[in-house]
């Protein structure tokens, strides 16, 4: 026979009752690890312990949840628990709302204080003041390639790059209606309708498009029309208290950005890491292979190699390097040595974990 639906509740509230009990356990803990880290001047986040933390729980989890649900229900776990320790604070692209804003809340997790600033180079300044802790930078989008800001902030920096994740750009269209029927204007940032072209002819072919300064912009202005809609982000919905009318509507659903958080600091080997350099080269035939020979001898794999110019010279430029390993390996460590012979500029912008499940 089976358990009724009251059996079943019962035995659900029960399990409640227990897991309140070990997340308040956990939390005293928590508590106690807070107060050692602050005795011995040990930051509160550090990435590479909960990168090995995220690793440990994906051994350990065998269903149903699957590894990225176990991540997510645990990451707002341990955001909970670093505020206990000292509230977080994250200074974002903004507005609210927009997709820094979800990559930053999804990295930290909903527990933490977060900032829009009004442009990448402002995320840099808050942090470079100690205004806040944290920032979350894009750097890279799969589309539409580097963000030059970061790459020029990143050059003059003293902050180190201390975590990556990677978030699918998901785009939804997002009204104070209640149905597609009273749409008659669109709203977003030009990128954001270019991304939903094919889905709006389909699907609103006499609709009226309009340019925003940015995708949370534009929810914000259509919260108090009834006939307009706006292209964003299900956060931005969230925010302005507004119906998704639709999800998914992007045209290439491999769309995705890649972020950084910068901070000060340098992160301790996790084994699954990642080092970014800049470095230039001597003006020479034959300098760049020769800079990149100091891996490939010692077969480390480069993640990515992009050059960039340098403003204030023209024709100049400087390469930008991602590579598997941490700087402190022996073997990244022995090219980073060679590089610096080999270059006439060369700076570290950190090491930090590989990001897994996106985030």
């Amino acid at each position: 026979m089976k358990p009724s639906l009251d059996v079943l509740r019962e035995e659900m509230r029960k399990k409640d009752r227990e897991i309140i009990r070990l997340l308040n356990e956990r939390s005293r803990i928590s508590v106690q690890i807070g107060k050692v880290k602050g005795q011995t001047g040990l930051e509160i986040y550090n990435p590479a312990q909960e990168a090995r933390v995220f690793r440990y729980l994906q051994e350990l989890n065998d269903g149903p949840l699957s590894g990225r649900q176990m991540s997510a229900i645990f990451r707002e776990i341990i955001s909970a628990s670093r505020d206990l320790q000292k509230p977080m604070n994250i200074a974002y692209l903004g507005p609210e709302g927009s997709f820094s804003h979800l990559a930053a809340r999804l990295h930290f997790g909903a527990s933490s204080n977060f900032f829009p600033q009004q442009g990448i180079a402002r995320v840099f300044d808050e942090v470079e003041k100690g205004a806040v802790e944290w920032g979350v930078v894009p750097v890279e989008n799969s589309l539409e390639g580097s963000v030059n800001v970061t790459l020029d902030r990143l050059v003059l920096t003293p902050l180190k790059i201390q975590a990556e994740m990677y978030l699918r750009i998901s785009q939804c269209l997002i009204s104070s209606a209640k149905n597609l029927k009273s749409i008659k204007n669109v709203y977003s940032h030009p990128q954001g309708l270019a991304q939903c072209q094919s889905w709006l002819r389909s699907h609103m072919p006499n609709a009226v498009l309009g340019e925003m300064e940015s995708t949370a912009a534009a929810a914000l202005m259509v919260r108090k029309m009834k006939t307009a809609a706006a292209i964003g982000s299900s956060l931005a919905a969230a925010t302005y208290g507004l119906n998704v009318l639709a999800e998914g509507i992007e045209d290439n659903p491999s769309n995705t950005t890649r972020f950084l958080v910068i901070g000060q600091g340098e992160g301790t080997p996790t084994g699954e890491d990642k080092t970014s350099v800049i470095f230039a080269t001597p003006d020479f035939p034959g300098s760049l292979h020769r800079a990149l020979a100091s891996f490939a001898k010692r077969k480390i794999n480069l993640a990515k190699i992009e050059s960039h110019p340098v403003k204030e010279r023209m024709w100049e430029y400087l390469f930008f390097v991602d590579m598997i390993g941490h700087m402190h390996d022996k073997a990244v460590k022995a090219s980073l040595k060679e590089l610096k012979d080999k270059t006439v500029y060369l700076k570290i912008l950190g090491s930090y974990p590989q990001a897994k499940d996106g985030l």
